[in-house]
């Protein structure tokens, strides 16, 4: 056979080989598999547009960190924390690293630094003059689990943390909280989620709705004070999983978030779409009410002129004049599943029921308003008086949903919500695993026959004669946690040559892990052959 041919027939080879790596991996867990990503993303205001920035040696792959942008060294992007998570689930970790971004030179740095944080997820992090100032979140093992309340500061200027201790009583420990910085330079902390066990194996969430104050004394320095405060207004229903920015007027703006309600053995969530702001000058929460357009402004002026009353005022009465509208989705998934997602939206006004000499659009027709549908995690940011929310996840039965689409609201004007990018049935990522996969990947190879199985074994022994890219070596007794984010890149590389450019990421993380576990695993077992066994393999 001529080199030609032979190279074919290795490149097949070492796609089976990969795809079989990856098969035995996901076989481990049925159940769900889980994706992380350490991508980074631009949002172009102008253009509408997402791009991908690829920057080398960026922090690894991870979820429940915090992210804070502040001005120094012309614009940084400050990153502690979070938690990984392979698609398997059989490695789970907290982080408690620090990276920045040089926004000037797109240079990721680790700042390395002792006496900060322990590892967490969950914990919330503010830029306070020159400080990252971070409070709370938690951390989970296989044995138990812990949420902190505790603070620390970390100088911009010196690269130093430090803990702090404030006097009066602070929040109870928690996850997941709102936050901010209020105009007068204190910071508020509100809401948020812990557990704690009620009995073996029996935990109990609470979703707190309590708001507390943490000021900075004058002229003590680094001497700190909590305060509870408890503000009037419309409250927000107690909640986990909100979104949180801070609107033009300094007003705290709270977005969405899932109420769960718990039972022993059972947790249901019902997801939010709601919008609230925080005054801390007046300590009250108002309610977010939309106008609306202002072609219905107008329409309905017209309708009232028109009204010739009697049977047009009983008909506008009528029943149907005040129901709230069902809006229903169907999503389908990678394997066929359909979802059938409902939302409840305000009914349209009386005037939508009444006659107009003019030609109503479809703003004019009582068509419901657009809104983001109901759901948790969201990302907020407010831009030149605007308020754009991105992506999140709600619950459809037993499955989790990840969202991609983009809205705005103009902050000002508060009329209307703008889609700017829609939801994609089609690319709807099911945070699930589905057999469909591996069940075509199996009849294929029952149709294809045994060639590529009979050439295996003759392309990895091939695979040392032509001089790829070495392997990084595993050093002794490193556990795979710390392996796989190390040398990562790497098997990305490895997996985007075995399964082909084409091929979906998450079969791309799936690969890249099945390779990395099974060289791994040849390097323990090399360690273990005179009977010394590293310490965390045992």
């Amino acid at each position: 056979m001529g080199k030609k041919g032979k190279k074919e027939k290795k490149g097949r080879g070492a796609e089976k080989t990969a795809a079989k790596m990856e098969k035995k991996v996901s076989k481990r867990s049925r159940k769900e598999e889980t994706f992380l990503y350490n991508e980074l993303y631009v949002y172009n205001i102008r253009k509408d547009s997402w791009t991908k920035v690829e920057i080398p040696n960026p922090p690894p792959r991870r979820c429940a960190h915090q992210a804070v942008v502040v001005p120094q060294g012309g614009g940084q992007l400050w990153i502690f924390g979070g938690e990984f998570a392979s698609p398997d689930g059989e490695q789970f970790y907290h982080y408690k690293d620090l990276w920045v971004l040089h926004l000037a030179t797109k240079t990721w740095e680790q700042v390395r630094s002792p006496g900060g944080p322990s590892g967490r997820s969950g914990h919330r992090m503010v830029a306070w003059k020159r400080q990252l100032i971070l409070f709370g979140g938690f951390h989970e093992s296989t044995r138990d689990y812990i949420y902190y309340n505790d603070v620390y500061a970390f100088n911009l200027d010196t690269f130093t943390w430090s803990k702090l201790s404030p006097s009066g009583t602070g929040p109870t420990p928690r996850s997941g909280c709102q936050m901010t910085i209020t105009p007068q330079g204190n910071i508020i902390i509100y809401g948020g989620y812990s557990k704690q066990r009620v009995r073996k194996d029996v935990d109990r969430g609470t979703q707190h709705s309590d708001m507390f104050l943490l000021k900075a004394e004058d002229g003590s320095k680094g001497k700190w004070s909590w305060t509870r405060i408890n503000p009037s207004g419309a409250k927000p229903t107690p909640r986990s999983g909100f979104s949180v920015a801070v609107a033009p007027n300094h007003q705290t703006l709270l977005f969405g978030g899932v109420c769960d309600e718990e039972e022993e053995e059972s947790l249901e969530g019902d997801f939010l779409n709601d919008l609230h702001f925080y005054d801390p000058i007046r300590n009250r929460w108002f309610a977010g009410q939309l106008k609306g357009p202002k072609a219905e402004k107008r329409r309905r002026r017209r309708g009232r002129k028109a009204e010739p009353g009697g049977a047009d005022k009983q008909a506008a009465k009528g029943p149907s004049a005040q129901e709230p509208l069902e809006v229903v989705r169907e999503v389908v998934s990678e394997d066929g599943t359909v979802v059938t997602i409902k939302q409840v939206l305000a009914a349209p006004g009386v005037a939508g029921q009444l006659e107009s000499d003019d030609d109503d659009g479809p703003e004019e027709a009582g068509v419901a308003p657009v809104e983001p549908s109901p759901r948790s995690n969201a990302m907020l940011a407010v831009k030149h008086g605007r308020l754009y929310l991105y992506g999140g996840m709600f619950e459809a039965g037993d499955r989790q949903v990840t969202l991609s689409d983009l809205y705005c609201l103009d902050l000002h004007k508060m009329e209307e919500w703008m889609v700017l990018v829609e939801t994609d049935p089609e690319s709807q990522e099911w945070l699930e695993e589905t057999d469909s996969d591996e069940d075509s990947e199996e009849a294929e190879g029952a149709e294809g026959g045994g060639e590529e199985d009979e050439d295996e074994e003759e392309e990895e022994e091939e695979s040392g004669e032509e001089g790829g890219e070495e392997h990084p070596s595993v050093a002794p007794g490193e556990l795979f946690a710390d392996y796989l984010p190390r040398t990562e890149q790497h098997w990305l590389r490895c997996a985007r040559d075995s399964v082909g450019p084409g091929a979906p990421e998450r079969r791309v993380l799936r690969a890249a892990q099945a390779l990395a576990q099974a060289f791994y695993d040849g390097s323990a077992g090399r360690w273990t052959e005179g009977g010394a066994v590293p310490c965390g393999l045992k």
